[in-house]
């Protein structure tokens, strides 16, 4: 098991694949059965890029990640946790994950990943009226967002206005044929771009393929 140069991602290679785990918080495998490798009395919690954005990013050589251990992150769109878990593994028992979404099912089933992980609350609110629930809220280091709306930049902004600390970071999963079908996904991305450079440093851009077709993975600053 070797540490990754991403804090709290660790890679083995098994059968000739070239895995990515976390250590698990809970110390078991989760309600989503992944694989899991026992080292040294260690869980450490099988992570499929087939199945999250972040991790085909961290597959694919991200070359950095703001998200790392102990600090705050708002999740945005965090469907029924897959991917959220693995967050909350990295960020340990020092950090914390709100994990939001807006379908009252879904959150159903992230409030069970709360009553396992200490570091995670779950929210049913919508990601468009921040206004709603940033006041119960602390500022957060980062912001992941993966919302597939045709205004997700937009959504990401207003989050970020509202809730990102100075110089926080933020990661968007920007999904070309939510926005408009009818253009080019190399064409989407440079729009949604512009528009974080209003407020943002651009950090980094990756394309998800093959893991997620017409994905852009992009990783921004706030510049103030």
């Amino acid at each position: 098991m070797e540490q990754t140069k991403h804090k709290g991602i660790y890679s083995t290679w098994q059968d000739k694949n070239n895995l990515l785990l976390t250590k698990s918080l809970t110390g078991k495998q989760s309600r989503f059965k992944e694989d899991t490798i026992d080292e040294d009395g260690t869980v450490y919690r099988v992570w499929d890029p087939t199945r999250s954005k972040l991790g085909a990013a961290i597959a694919k050589k991200l070359r950095y990640l703001p998200i790392r251990p102990g600090i705050t992150v708002l999740y945005l769109g965090a469907a029924n946790g897959y991917t959220p878990s693995f967050v909350s593994d990295i960020l340990g028992e020092k950090g914390l994950l709100i994990a939001l979404d807006h379908t009252a099912w879904v959150v159903r089933d992230l409030f069970l990943l709360t009553e396992k992980r200490s570091n995670m609350i779950a929210l049913l609110e919508d990601a468009r009226k921040p206004s709603q629930y940033a006041k119960k809220l602390p500022k957060v280091d980062c912001i992941y967002q993966d919302v597939a709306q045709r205004d997700q930049t937009e959504i990401f902004m207003k989050n970020a206005d509202s809730l990102l600390k100075p110089r926080g970071y933020g990661i968007l999963c920007i999904k070309a044929r939510s926005i408009d079908v009818t253009k080019n996904p190399h064409e989407v991305y440079q729009t949604e771009r512009s528009k974080l450079m209003k407020k943002f440093e651009i950090i980094s851009m990756l394309n998800l393929n093959p893991y997620e077709k017409d994905h852009s993975f992009i990783i921004c600053r706030k510049l103030k």
